[in-house]
């Protein structure tokens, strides 16, 4: 547990970096992105304020803030004899958890973060890569139709609960799936904004490929 422990702490602080906040900080002289747009410090927001550049670089690193903290970090555990290989997903499962959490919730930004979309997709692709690979075209698609990237994640989210049935990652433990809906119910929540911004046709689109 003297090992155990440190590791699931880590895996949180980790999710706490509060990527965007410190890029608008040290590149654009940007007190808080959190005061402009969507409010949120998230990877949307910042493409939203910050441009794509900057956008593409916060997606980058909170998305591996979720797959360091479910792979490297069990992964460390198990090589040190810490815990068994029958036991390696519930640490992913744990670390990653959270690593999200600590996204949403981070210690180092007052406890105001992001909505954790791009963190889930890091953690998940430790668990499940095939299945989020499958997902994430569900969630290009939908963008590319759209361009709403809050209706993307949640689509992408669902999408990715039912995909599981398809075993395309071989045999998964019943909790994954159980899990996999649990991040579907989590997205759709973390989005209720989002939702009566599009019921009211009032929610921002993203630009792609010049459009506006």
């Amino acid at each position: 547990m003297l090992y155990i422990i440190p590791a699931l702490l880590a895996a949180y602080l980790l999710g706490s970096i509060p990527t965007a906040l410190w890029v608008g900080r040290a590149f654009f002289n940007l007190a808080d992105i959190r005061e402009h747009g969507s409010g949120n410090a998230g990877a949307t927001n910042t493409f939203r304020v910050l441009g794509k550049k900057a956008g593409t670089f916060v997606l980058l690193v909170d998305a591996f803030k979720g797959f360091a903290a479910a792979y490297f970090l069990p992964n460390f555990l198990l090589s040190q004899g810490l815990i068994t290989p029958e036991n390696l997903f519930y640490y992913r499962l744990a670390c990653g958890v959270l690593a999200v959490v600590g996204h949403i919730y981070p210690v180092l930004a007052g406890f105001r973060g992001g909505k954790g979309v791009a963190t889930i997709l890091g953690m998940m692709l430790a668990i499940a890569p095939a299945t989020v690979g499958v997902a994430l075209l569900v969630f290009l698609t939908v963008l590319s139709t759209t361009r709403y990237v809050s209706l993307s994640s949640m689509t992408a989210g669902v999408a990715f609960a039912f995909l599981q049935f398809l075993h395309l990652d071989g045999p998964i433990p019943s909790l994954q799936i159980w899990f996999g809906f649990l991040l579907a119910l989590m997205l759709i929540y973390t989005h209720r904004a989002n939702i009566g911004r599009l019921r009211a046709g009032t929610e921002s689109r993203v630009p792609l490929w010049g459009k506006r």
